[in-house]
């Protein structure tokens, strides 16, 4: 499959957005197209040649390049596919690039009557049992796919989809486009962090947005500090069944900061998982937020070492074993953080600060060197936190609202912004460029109607 197809994998928002940098990114922004040639119709004829039907539409040549560029003849294949989540229909997008053809809708958590999913379809039927939550649940919003990956490298064979609002997971073979399982966590109420893989998809992990008490039970909010959890959870993946395996996936107890996005570290830091916890009216109160960092290889031994509590048949890790077992640390980075996401070569770990216009640059080997000089301080529930300019590499400015960044394999980096409506390019620094950290470009992703 991936000799004729390569894969890309994105959040709805961001998802279409990536392409179009590489696509346009070498060429100055086109004019304003031209308004309609005066008189008559706009609609061209069959028999008008390239120009004249240019002018009858009132195109310009960089609109005609741009069609060129992306242009896909009925009959050929696109270079890409795009995995793009579906949100509230609950499904994920298979997309054509550069076409931008729907090519499939994949059915996960909602039925799908056009092809038999959850219905009459006994197989299909399991698959969508195995996510109810006291009762049948056949809705979703889905977030964000990750493909499998081999030695870090996406290998397209499995694709994860998480549903944010009721903490499920749901794993997808690419061999025929259909979702085989879904899981649903016995801990939380509720997901963003998910669904991230390894590098050899041995764990999928699934981050909870909003702090509960662990389990699904109930606790008032004068004891939130005692009883309401973040955990984050890592579920054994099954490669050659093609399953999540319930029994062999436990969870970390996280303090009751309100989680974002996750990732796996990989190359240069793999043994680490990353995450942040943004509570949007709640961080505006601080000066800075924290980054999680996770040794999981660690953790997982010490799961399997029988250190766990086991809540509601998941292993869970407390909170105080993981500080004892120098599993957690915390890092402060700028508040009300979205996306954290790890360089190709797994050196440096880039945060986007929602409500700051940077991205804030890590790097994993200064992480390491304030973990074994034991140069922290503690947070309220005594985890470690590593100080700020110890962990830093650099910050680079690029517009308002920096939400998720992606990779090219030249050195740059490709992030969503928020409020600006655009996609930033800035360079990363040694060892990818020799004069990095620093915004390239931008391009809109929304651009106004002409009268």
């Amino acid at each position: 499959m991936l000799t004729r197809r390569r894969f890309v994998v994105a959040a709805a928002g961001l998802a279409a957005a990536i392409p179009l940098v590489s696509a346009c990114q070498s060429s100055p922004l086109p004019e304003p197209t031209a308004p309609p040639a005066p008189g008559g119709n706009a609609t061209p004829s069959a028999g008008m040649n390239v120009d004249e039907i240019a002018t009858k539409r009132g195109l310009t040549p960089e609109d005609m390049k741009a069609a060129l560029m992306t242009y896909t003849p009925s009959g050929k294949l696109d270079e890409y596919i795009m995995f793009s989540s579906g949100g509230h229909a609950g499904q994920v997008r298979v997309i054509g690039l550069l076409s931008m053809r729907l090519l499939k809708t994949i059915a996960v958590f909602t039925p799908e009557p056009w092809q038999g999913y959850g219905f009459g379809s006994n197989e299909s039927k399991e698959v969508l049992a195995g996510g109810n939550i006291d009762g049948e649940v056949h809705w979703g919003d889905t977030h964000h796919p990750a493909l499998s990956e081999t030695n870090g490298q996406y290998d397209g064979q499995w694709l994860f989809i998480n549903d944010k609002a009721n903490a499920r997971v749901a794993v997808i073979d690419l061999r025929d486009f259909e979702t085989k399982q879904i899981v649903k966590n016995p801990l939380m109420m509720s997901d963003h962090g998910g669904t991230f893989v390894d590098p050899n998809t041995t764990y999928i992990a699934q981050g909870t947005q909003y702090a509960t008490p662990l389990g699904y039970e109930y606790a008032p909010l004068s004891e939130y500090k005692q009883k309401y959890r973040g955990p984050m959870t890592f579920w054994k993946f099954d490669r050659d069944k093609g399953r999540i395996d319930t029994g062999a996936s436990w969870a970390i107890e996280l303090p009751p900061y309100w989680q974002d996005l996750s990732d796996f570290g990989k190359l240069a830091s793999d043994g680490i998982e990353d995450g942040q916890p943004p509570f949007e009216a709640g961080t505006t109160q601080r000066a800075m937020d924290y980054l999680h960092v996770i040794n999981w290889k660690r953790a997982e031994e010490v799961a399997k070492a029988g250190k766990v509590d086991t809540i509601k048949g998941m292993k869970v890790i407390r909170l105080d074993t993981a500080i004892k077992e120098g599993l957690l640390y915390l890092v402060p980075e700028p508040k009300s953080p979205h996306g954290v996401d790890v360089a190709p070569k797994g050196d440096f770990i880039v945060v986007g600060g929602k409500l700051d216009p940077h991205v804030t640059i890590y790097s994993f080997e200064k992480i390491q060197q304030a973990i074994k000089a034991e140069q922290f301080d503690r947070d309220d529930f005594a985890i470690p936190v590593l100080p700020y300019d110890k962990t830093v590499e650099a910050q680079v400015e690029l517009g308002l609202g920096p939400l998720h960044t992606q990779f090219d394999d030249q050195g740059y980096g490709y992030t969503s912004l928020f409020l600006d409506s655009a996609v930033a390019r800035w360079s990363l620094g040694k060892p990818y460029r020799d004069d990095g950290w620093k915004l390239e470009g931008k391009l809109p992703v929304q651009v106004p109607c002409q009268p």
